[in-house]
C-alpha cells in the first residue's frame, strides 16, 4: 500500500507528539535532534548489553571511536559524492580579536557570521565503520579480523519521524578479511541479529535494501546495490505498519574500503568487509511502539532479556 505524504506525515507526527508526551524524547527544536529520558536510555542500554552477550562467543576486537572523523580519511571514500545531502562538516573560527569583533558585529547586525568559520580537520562521523578502516592499513593477520564497534552517527536528514534522527548510535560488526569470511559474516548476522532482535520482542523481516545514493547516478548504484544483494535490512513497523522502518541492516561492501585504506589479506590480496549495524535509537523506538510505553508492563522474557 502506497501512502500520501499527508497520511504518513500524519503518523509520524502522531507517533512523535506520544514519545513527546510521555516524556521519552525531548524536543531540541531542531527536526531528528532529541534528549532521551532515564527509561529510553536503560532500555537502549539494555538492548545494547543483548547485543554484546549473544554474541560474545565470536571473541570480536572492541573499539570506541568517537563521533568524528579525520577530514583526509573522509575524503579517502566516496561518501561526497554519494550522500553530500547527509555529510556533516565541522567548522569553527580560527581568526584573531579583529576578526572576532566583526564576527560579533556580524551577529548583532543580523548577517551571516558563519562565512567567518573555516573547516577543522574533522567531519561529523556519517557511518561507525568509518574511522576503522584509516587504522586497519596494511596487512591482517591470517584469518582476517572482526571488531565490535558503536559510537554517534550524523546524518543531516531532519524529519519529523522519530525513528529518522540526525544524531543517533550504531552499533556494529565488522569483518576484514577474505570474500569468503566478509560474505559468511554477514549470513551470521543475518541470522543472529534476527534472533536478537526476536528475543526481544521484535518479529521483525529480512528485505534486499539500497543505501539513499544522491542524483541521477545515484538511482544507477542503488539499482546495482539491490541487484548483487549487497544490502540487507531487518525491518518491523514502528510509526505506521504500512512503512515499516530499519533498524537492522548487514552489508557487503566487497573490496571498497581494502582498496581506498590499502588493507590486504595475509596471503596479499585486497581484503574485503562486510559490517552488521543496529540502530540502537530506532531499535528502542521499536520497544516502546511494540510493547508500549511503561517497560515494567512489558513481557516478563523480554524484561529479563533486556534486564530491565
Amino acid at each position: 500500500m502506497c501512502l500520501s505524504h499527508e497520511v504518513l506525515t500524519a503518523a509520524y507526527q502522531g507517533f512523535l507528539d506520544q514519545l513527546t508526551d510521555a516524556g521519552l524524547l525531548i524536543p531540541s527544536g531542531v527536526p531528528g535532534v532529541y534528549g532521551h529520558s532515564g527509561v529510553f536510555e536503560r532500555v537502549l542500554e539494555g538492548f545494547d548489553q543483548s547485543i554484546t552477550r549473544r554474541s560474545a562467543h565470536l571473541n570480536a576486537e572492541v573499539i570506541r571511536f568517537p563521533g568524528v572523523l579525520n577530514r583526509q580519511h573522509y575524503l579517502k571514500t566516496s561518501h561526497i559524492e554519494s550522500f553530500p545531502d547527509l555529510m556533516g562538516s565541522i567548522h569553527s573560527f580560527t581568526g584573531n580579536e579583529r576578526d572576532h569583533l566583526g564576527l560579533l558585529q556580524k551577529r548583532a547586525d543580523g548577517e551571516d557570521w558563519t562565512q567567518d568559520l573555516k573547516p577543522t580537520q574533522l567531519m561529523l562521523t556519517p557511518a561507525t565503520c568509518y574511522p576503522l578502516y584509516p587504522t586497519a592499513t596494511g596487512t591482517l593477520r591470517e584469518g582476517g579480523r572482526t571488531v565490535d564497534l558503536r559510537s554517534f552517527v550524523f546524518r543531516h536528514e531532519p524529519s519529523i519521524d522519530p525513528c529518522r534522527m540526525q544524531m543517533f548510535r550504531m552499533h556494529e560488526a565488522v569483518r576484514l578479511g577474505s570474500p569468503e569470511q566478509a560474505l559468511a559474516h554477514r549470513g551470521l548476522w543475518m541470522e543472529l541479529g534476527k534472533e536478537i532482535l526476536n528475543a526481544a520482542g521484535l518479529n521483525v523481516e529480512c528485505v534486499v535494501a539500497n543505501d539513499p545514493f544522491f542524483g541521477r547516478g545515484g538511482r544507477v548504484m542503488a539499482v546495482s546495490q539491490k541487484e548483487q544483494s549487497l544490502k540487507f535490512e531487518m525491518v518491523i513497523p514502528v510509526a505506521t505498519a504500512e512503512k515499516p522502518t530499519a533498524i537492522m541492516s548487514c552489508n557487503y561492501h566487497l573490496d571498497y574500503f581494502g582498496k581506498a585504506f590499502g588493507i590486504h589479506t595475509a596471503d596479499g590480496q585486497v581484503a574485503h568487509s562486510a559490517c552488521m549495524g543496529f540502530g540502537l535509537e530506532r531499535v528502542t523506538l521499536a520497544l516502546f511502539k511494540t510493547h508500549g510505553f511503561h517497560p515494567d508492563r512489558w513481557p516478563a522474557d523480554v524484561k529479563h532479556e533486556l534486564g530491565l
